[in-house]
Parts: structure tokens; sequence; C-alpha cells
């Protein structure tokens, strides 16, 4: 009678097994290394400064004394103070006509520098050279030019360049929303740049077999697929929209009046001319809120990337 010796479990199986999960722990460890100098320096550079302002908030100093405890006098200050909310509209339109003036300027810019032809890497280079220059230098140079004595009008003999562009407010706004998008267009049109040259060639070469059109083709292939390019361009323009100070600061210093006084401006004028450190710590955490509310309800309405991904396979 044979018997039949139960089966031997192996040991490779165990050992593989071993050696991938402990492969695995080193991975992430490795990982988890070259992430924590990145992780400090947002800790000391970012969260600190933001709770030290948080704390501010609660407190009546003047920038040089010795700093006083105040409770929520500063929040029930600010927030019935009807300045704030003032600022808070010319935030909000600069923001929302910013916006409409550049995201459809930089997308169709960036669809043409998208192309392979030469003389398109030359304009790129050109289309960059406003980002480059300081905000406080271009505030000077255009409010030379624009002045209605000395400026460009009045040198050229032009009537429609002969106007009060900055005494005006309506004039003002324009004036601070053409700026800012000259200056910060080409920064957005390379992004569309670089998102349109990772669409598939073959989605084009379909669509033309089909008999679309140029325009066609833009509508139905170029901005659905740059969706989440638009919601990174867009949120970039909102948030920075909050903190514009140093162009508007030298431009216009929020006037004429306070029609060009934006929440950054005012936090300026609280803190360091007024000596209300408190009050600008106020103002502080609420640019930060609203820029945090913005960013995450952009993120909200572009959906979920993974989800798109999974579509798509």
């Amino acid at each position: 009678m044979t018997v039949t010796a139960p089966p031997v479990a192996s040991s490779t199986g165990r050992r593989l097994s071993f050696h991938s999960g402990s492969t695995r722990v080193g991975r992430s460890g490795a990982v988890a290394w070259m992430v924590l100098p990145a992780l400090v320096m947002f800790v000391v550079f970012g969260i600190v400064p933001l709770v030290g302002v948080f704390v501010l908030s609660f407190t009546k100093w003047d920038g040089l004394g010795p700093i006083h405890p105040a409770g929520v006098a500063n929040w029930q200050v600010a927030l019935r103070d009807p300045g704030l909310y003032h600022a808070l509209w010319v935030t909000f339109e600069i923001m929302i006509l910013s916006w409409l003036v550049q995201t459809p300027m930089s997308l169709l810019l960036g669809v043409f520098l998208a192309g392979r032809q030469r003389y398109r890497a030359f304009l790129a280079v050109l289309f960059f050279i406003p980002l480059l220059l300081s905000s406080a230098a271009i505030a000077i140079t255009y409010k030379a030019l624009l002045d209605p004595n000395f400026g460009l009008g009045p040198g050229l003999h032009l009537s429609l360049l002969t106007q009060d562009w900055l005494g005006q407010a309506n004039l003002a706004i324009a004036v601070i929303i053409f700026i800012v998008s000259w200056q910060f267009i080409p920064f957005h049109s390379l992004i569309y740049q670089g998102g349109v040259r990772q669409i598939p060639v073959s989605m084009y070469e379909a669509a033309a077999i089909d008999g679309a059109g140029r325009v066609r083709q833009f509508f139905s292939i170029t901005v659905p697929q740059l969706k989440y390019t638009i919601i990174t361009s867009s949120t970039l323009m909102v948030v920075g929209s909050l903190t514009f100070f140093d162009l508007i600061f030298v431009l216009t210093a929020g006037g004429p009046g306070d029609s060009t006084r934006v929440l950054a401006l005012l936090m300026y004028q609280q803190g360091f001319m007024s000596n209300q450190m408190g009050l600008a710590s106020v103002i502080a955490v609420v640019i930060v809120v609203l820029g945090l509310l913005l960013a995450l309800l952009l993120r909200k309405l572009g959906g979920s990337t993974t989800a798109s991904q999974m579509e798509g396979m």
C-alpha cells in the first residue's frame, strides 16, 4: 500500500511576498523622505504665517509696541465696516471682468501658438515678455502714457486717448483690467499651448475625414479636451486676482475715491497707514478664506479627474 505524503507548502511564495512587501515599504519610505523637505517648507512659510495672522486678528497692535488681546473686537469692527464690503465688491468686479477678457484671448492665443511653424515659436517668446516685467514698473509706464496732459494722447494729438483715464471710476477699472490682461494673458496662453499639444492628432484627422472644419474642430474637440486646463487657468486667475496690490497701488492708489480699492489695498491701508494690524489681519484671513473657497468651487465644477480618466478607459 502506497501512502502519499501530504504536500509540502512551498516557502518560495512566502519569500516573494515578504520581499515584495519590504520593497513597497522601502519605496514608500523613500518617497516620504523626498516629500519631507517640501512639507517642512510649506509648514514654515505657509501654515505658520497663516496661524500667526489668524492669532493677530484677535489682538490690538500698532506694528511696533506691545501686542494686547482684543477678543473679537476687530472682527466686529471689520464686519460692520461698509468699506470692507465695497472693497469686496471691487475685488470681485475686477476678478470677473478680467477672467472674461483673459480666458478667451488666452485660449485662442494658446491654440494659435501650439502650431509647429517656426514664427509661432518666436511669437511665443515675444508674447511672454510682459510677464517678465515688474508690475510696479508697468503701472508707472502706463500712468505716464495715460496722463491727460503729457501722455500718449496729447503727444500724438489723439483726442480719443486724451482723457482722464485714472480720474473716472469706470475708466480706471477698465484700465486696470486692460493692464492685468496685457500682463498675464501670455502666461495663460502658455498653459493652453501645452494643453493643446497633448491632444492626440488622430482626433483632428478623424474629424477632418468626417468633414468638420477648423471652427467645428475647435468647439467639438479642442475646448472639451481642455476642460481641466481651463479649470487650472481659471483657478490661477481667480485666486491671483485676490492679491492684486502693487499695480493698483502705484496706478490709482485705490482712487478715484475708493472706486479701485480692492481687499489687498484695504489691508495695506489698515495695517501700514492706520497702524491697525489687528484689522489688517482680519482682512488677510478673509482673503485666504475666499481664495480657498473659490479654488474648491472651481475644482468642484471641474469634476473628478480620476472619474474622467476611468470613463475614457
